[in-house]
């Protein structure tokens, strides 16, 4: 008798631990749908458009001295998404991190400054570019650096996870000949620029666009761009990868604000003339 309670007591204990493991199974399940549709559908289904930046990007994205969001691309990005119908926020992000903040559904747009490359191509969807851009040399006025080959046994910098670094590596040669075979990578290119102006590197690789707002807000006088470069680029604003509904809306909304001139009227704001792509 007593044989036969104790197997019923295990039948219910078995029982209850196989639906208790079914219905953890069907919250992670629910939890992970959840996940799923936060990235699937379309982003233009959505009310508002997050965008990420990197809030140092001068004169693209970045904050001013009172902490507002300020730029190029905060006003064109405000442009067409007034095109699309939808409101805008922006976020500030750690750029390392750009394409999962966008995979994962935390942001919808990468937009500030980011160039159109073959490895970011296999992360994102690109819209069509709408500027253009160099990654240049920039060292100290003073600085005996004049060419490329200049460099060697120099400390040379860059923003990490930047077009700027996969630029150089693509030299392997010129790479080998920086002090200690490589690149002093940074969170953000103001950090490089203050260490090359500490005169803790030799020499930076940057963003045409940047260095020259840079350079004129800091004194022209004190720096130096050389003939050389790395490479003409151009930028676009990356998408969630497979969204090609959105990609074709964005693209069409872009067209409209250059045609308009609208895009034109803050690029001279910006540059003091325009130079947005047509």
């Amino acid at each position: 008798m007593k044989i036969n309670v104790l197997i019923k007591k295990l039948t219910i204990l078995t029982i209850i631990a196989i639906l208790g493991t079914g219905l953890v199974a069907c919250s992670g399940n629910s939890e992970s749908k959840k996940e799923e549709s936060k990235v699937s559908a379309s982003t233009l289904d959505k009310e508002e458009l997050v965008v990420g930046f990197d809030d140092t990007f001068v004169p693209m994205g970045f904050k001013d001295e009172s902490g507002k969001v300020v730029g190029f691309d905060i006003e064109l990005a405000e442009l067409v998404a007034k095109k699309l119908n939808k409101k805008v926020k922006f976020q500030s992000i750690d750029w390392t991190m750009k394409e999962t903040e966008l995979k994962n559904g935390n942001i919808d747009l990468i937009w500030n400054g980011y160039s159109i490359s073959d490895e970011r191509k296999e992360k994102v969807e690109f819209s069509k570019p709408y500027l253009n851009n160099k990654q240049v040399i920039v060292t100290l006025a003073d600085s005996k650096i004049n060419a490329k080959a200049d460099l060697a046994g120099k400390k040379v910098g860059a923003q990490d996870q930047s077009t700027a670094v996969e630029a150089v590596e693509a030299d392997a040669k010129l790479l080998k000949s920086f002090d200690g075979g490589k690149l002093v990578t940074f969170k953000d290119n103001n950090a490089a620029l203050m260490d090359l102006e500490a005169k803790r590197l030799d020499a930076i690789v940057v963003d045409e666009i940047l260095a020259r707002y840079y350079m004129k807000a800091r004194g022209q006088e004190k720096y130096k761009i050389l003939s050389e470069d790395f490479g003409s680029e151009q930028y676009g604003v990356g998408i969630r990868k497979g969204d090609t509904k959105f990609v074709e809306a964005f693209n069409k909304a872009l067209d409209e604000v250059v045609a308009d001139k609208a895009a034109a009227e803050i690029s001279k704001k910006w540059f003091q003339e325009d130079i947005v792509l047509k």
